[in-house]
């Protein structure tokens, strides 16, 4: 049995992985590691990129810089989310907001130290990432389509970090970058669906409020279309191995998606929506390795 302190310390620790969302986190690393292996660097040998201390260095930066935006947002959201995420909420405030300043500060503080370790370029880089969510957190979070994008840009940042690092300039990856930009923007649209009533409370200026539900729904329509186009030149024009089947099956949620969509009109049914767009993102990452199953198995030699 767990002491009460010893309680309270692993509740914290569960409020503070809560509010880094470390799930996330977690997800970012492997896919940056399967983009390297797979789309960036397919020509090294695998114990190359895996046993790549620069690599390692930017992804535990990426890691540590997503984790502090993760707080600097929730800083800001608190309100909001009492409103919008109640239990969520209380689980996150079991830690104070100088603590989550104070780790906010040591984790991106370590961001730059591991991006020195690899060039000065990597800290202006990560420097300006930093800033960035910041800036997004503070200010453009609660503008129209501005914020979205922004959100959806600083989401995929990540990734274009190893994409300079590899110096990897073949255009299936930009149209992977494409089609994956397109699927977060479209999840940020229903974020404004599913979050509308705390956004109203605190005078948030997105798309639902400004125009209404059904404006916001038909931009979102939109982009799912034009999501059909990266998926449809991933199939038809690149060899994508086994993958082609994530494209098959996320074509079919999409559309299933739309029907959803304008037949939605509570929280919970903008939730569900949501969850379909997260799966296809996580789905994603890990259907990388159908590019070429016996990829790895080669390399390992």
């Amino acid at each position: 049995m767990f002491s009460r302190k010893q309680k309270l310390i692993l509740l914290k620790f569960f409020s503070m992985f809560s509010v880094v969302r470390g799930y996330n986190i977690l997800v970012i690393v492997i896919a940056q590691y399967l983009t390297s292996i797979y789309i960036f660097a397919p020509e090294k040998p695998l114990r190359n990129v895996l046993f790549d201390l620069n690599l390692l260095m930017l992804v535990l930066a990426s890691a540590a810089v997503v984790a502090g935006g993760y707080i600097i947002n929730n800083f800001y959201d608190s309100e909001k989310d009492l409103i919008n995420r109640p239990n969520k909420s209380m689980l996150d405030k079991l830690v104070s907001q100088n603590t989550k300043l104070s780790f906010y500060f040591v984790l991106n503080f370590s961001a730059i130290i591991m991006a020195s370790y690899v060039s000065f370029n990597a800290v202006v880089f990560f420097s300006a990432y930093i800033f960035g969510i910041w800036f997004y957190s503070h200010k453009l979070k609660k503008l129209q389509i501005v914020g979205n994008i922004t959100s959806a840009l600083l989401t995929i940042t990540p990734f274009f970090i190893i994409f300079i690092y590899y110096k990897n300039f073949d255009t299936v990856i930009f149209v992977h970058a494409t089609f994956l930009f397109l699927i977060i923007t479209i999840r940020e649209l229903t974020k404004d669906l599913e979050n509308l009533k705390g956004d109203l409370a605190l005078d948030y200026h997105t798309i639902p409020i400004q125009y209404g539900e059904k404006v916001s729904k038909k931009m979102i329509s939109f982009l799912v279309a034009v999501t059909l186009i990266p998926s449809y030149l991933l199939v038809q024009r690149y060899d994508i191995g086994q993958m082609n089947g994530y494209f098959f099956l996320s074509t079919f949620l999409l559309l299933v998606f739309l029907v959803l969509l304008w037949k939605s009109k509570t929280k919970k049914q903008y939730l569900i929506l949501h969850n379909i767009l997260k799966f296809i993102i996580v789905a994603g990452v890990f259907s990388i390795l159908l590019i070429d199953i016996d990829l790895v198995l080669k390399r390992i030699l």
